[in-house]
């Protein structure tokens, strides 16, 4: 029997202050939204991921803590207050990720586009990351993105594909290898989540599926249930288990892969 991972708790005035500075810029960040374990440990390492195009998503997957409902309209201003936003906070390396728009006709990624170009003007320093839905893998918008310059392009696998219909019914694992082959003309990542109930050989094959199309960068971690109303834990792995996995993904050709129970996918983004 495996227990839980546990994780310090987060520094109160570090996560004041950086609140503060969030809410004077109107801006949100996925480390709040989905509760993340690791908030406190990327914000004293200057590291943080933004949630641009509100904080409401179009999809409704079974383990995600970002609400579900109809979005808002664009921010027009939120590229700028999000730059802002990290030249205040005088950050590092961010990671720029969205909810699911599946409303918009160009998805949001006319938001990236803009965020981009406002953190280069504004924080020229910062390093960049971008997070991004599948956009419905319409080349002409994946062409767009990848015209940015950043650091590395990811996007998340999350499951194994046997799960996506009961897990992720409004996702589609072709559609998200095909994102991962268009960004590998770049620099491309993923991340997966264990313990919803796949098999070790159903892991193998994603991770032959994402080397086969030239990902480079791969988290694995421990999927940890947000509610009681989210899908439950299948299954905690053990540290020796997230060894091995970071083992296969390595022996499958996935040249760069964090393994842990408290990895989430852009934890140690900065790192490698």
């Amino acid at each position: 029997m495996y227990l839980k991972p546990k994780v310090k708790a987060p520094q109160p005035e570090l996560i004041e202050n950086t609140l503060n500075i969030l809410k004077t810029y109107n801006t949100n960040t996925i480390c709040i939204e989905s509760a993340c374990p690791n908030i406190s440990e990327c914000f004293n390492r200057g590291v943080a991921t933004f949630l641009i195009l509100g904080k409401i998503c179009t999809r409704n997957c079974k383990f995600c803590n970002v609400s579900t409902n109809k979005p808002l309209e664009v921010d027009e201003n939120e590229p700028v207050n999000i730059a802002k936003a990290i030249k205040k906070l005088n950050l590092n390396y961010v990671v720029i990720t969205s909810v699911d728009r599946d409303d918009l006709k160009d998805f949001g990624s006319n938001q990236f586009i803009k965020t981009v170009k406002e953190i280069k003007k504004i924080s020229p320093n910062t390093k960049i990351e971008l997070l991004t839905p599948d956009f419905r893998a319409r080349e002409d918008i994946l062409e767009q993105i990848t015209q940015l310059e950043v650091e590395k392009f990811a996007h998340n696998i999350e499951i194994v594909p046997r799960l996506y219909k009961e897990i992720m019914p409004q996702c589609n694992y072709e559609k998200s290898l095909k994102v991962l082959k268009y960004y590998s003309k770049k620099t491309s990542k993923s991340s997966i989540m264990v313990g919803v109930g796949e098999s070790i050989d159903e892991l193998k094959q994603v991770f032959n599926d994402l080397a086969e199309i030239g990902v480079k960068y791969l988290t694995i971690g421990q999927y940890l249930r947000p509610t009681p109303k989210h899908y439950p834990v299948k299954k905690y792995y053990s540290d020796e288990e997230f060894e091995y996995l970071k083992e296969l993904a390595i022996k499958s050709g996935i040249k760069y892969v964090i393994s842990g129970k408290l990895v989430r996918s852009s934890y140690y983004a900065d790192k490698y």
